[in-house]
């Protein structure tokens, strides 16, 4: 859900079933405060959250492999810690990603032996792990 009131979270919590919430932010401190708002938002609806994912979190430059830390390093991991979170993977920020959404071919589907794509196909495992089991 993208930052703001909460109002949209909370319609969505009392109207649909929810198994759990994923707190998807970027490193930086305004995001990550609104990340914090929204698993404090969930937590009280009583919807589990199920871990952090932190997006866009290094860029490395395709021709020397140097990576930078655009939005800040590890801020998810530090709220992740704040909220007795696990932080369920990392999304770097890559070109590849933007290209392949864009055309309406995630990466996963167009490059699913990329780096990028494992990075998406390692959370949704973890995703899985936390869910809880079906109901009979």
């Amino acid at each position: 859900m993208p930052p703001g009131t909460g109002d949209v979270q909370l319609s969505v919590s009392q109207n649909i079933p929810i198994s759990g919430a994923v707190i998807v932010s970027t490193p930086q401190d305004i995001a990550l405060m609104d990340a914090h708002k929204g698993a404090e938002m969930f937590r009280k609806v009583h919807v589990p959250v199920l871990g952090l994912v932190q997006n866009m979190s290094v860029f490395q430059c395709p021709k020397c492999k140097h990576k930078t830390h655009i939005f800040g390093a590890d801020g998810a991991r530090r709220l992740a810690r704040t909220l007795d979170l696990d932080v369920l993977g990392d999304i770097p920020l890559h070109l590849n990603i933007r290209e392949t959404s864009d055309t309406g071919q995630p990466i996963v589907f167009s490059q699913p032996e990329s780096d990028e794509a494992k990075a998406y196909l390692r959370i949704a495992a973890e995703v899985v792990k936390r869910l809880p089991p079906p109901l009979k």
